[in-house]
Parts: structure tokens; sequence; C-alpha cells
């Protein structure tokens, strides 16, 4: 029996790298050009509802002084507001401002880019398949910088 692909974890973490660099340069050329990645990786435990800094941070797995620091940048850039929380008067829920939701938007178009890319590559249906197989292997949600 063959040993199974040794370089599998380094080329999955390229391709992520791949996939974040892609949606950073859609998220730039978008005019979005005053923020990062990390950025991004918060949005998506924004959407849709809002989010604590509490959980931002844990999203994130930094601390909750590293959230807040970013949410502070979000709320200063326009891409987020602080809003009483619905059920707990202590917390704050950040939510995505249209600025927020519009650069959800880019970025979410050049993930689009990126998988056409893919498809025209290895051809749609092997895409598909790898998608697929990814799923079944991967726990869905854990999208957040590495490291």
């Amino acid at each position: 029996m063959p040993a199974p692909a040794q370089d599998l974890p380094m080329l999955l973490l390229a391709a992520a790298a791949e996939v974040t660099d892609a949606i950073d340069r859609g998220v730039v050329a978008a005019g979005f050009t005053d923020v990062r990645p990390t950025h991004g990786f918060a949005f998506v435990r924004m959407v849709p509802d809002g989010a604590t800094v509490g959980e931002i941070a844990e999203h994130l797995a930094v601390t909750k002084q590293a959230a807040s620091q970013l949410v502070d940048e979000l709320v200063k850039r326009g891409y987020a507001d602080r809003n009483p929380h619905p059920h707990d008067a202590r917390a704050r829920l950040i939510t995505l401002t249209e600025r927020g939701w519009a650069c959800t938007r880019a970025a979410d178009a050049a993930a689009a880019q990126f998988t056409e890319h893919w498809a025209r590559a290895l051809g749609p249906a092997a895409v598909v398949e790898l998608r697929n197989m990814l799923a079944h292997v991967v726990t869905p949600g854990r999208v957040r910088p590495s490291g």
C-alpha cells in the first residue's frame, strides 16, 4: 500500500494562502485599500447578525484586547458599528455597515473568480469533486488566519 501524500498538508496551506491572497487582491482592486485579510476573517464571524468582541476574539484565536483593537480599526474606517446587544446589556454587538457589506461582496466576488480559475485549470467536475472531498474531512466554520 503506497504511503499517503506526505506533502498534502503543505499543499493545503499553500492553497489557503493563494485563496487569501486572491481575495485580498480582489478587495483592494474594488477600492477597499484599508483592510487586511485579518479584517475579512473578522467579517466572516460578524455575518450575518453581528458578534461580540469576545466572539470575534474566539473566532480569530486572539485575545479580547487584540479583537477590541481590530474592532476599533473597523469602526474608525466605517466597516463596522457597535450596537447595543439585544440580550446582554453589558455587551456590544459588532455589525457590518453598508461599507462592510460592500467589502464582503467584493471578497465573495474575488473568491468566485478564484474558484473559476481553478475550474479552468482542473475542470469543473474535478473542482466539484475536490470541494466535496474537502467538505467530508474539513470542519466547517474554521475560517481564520493561521498562527
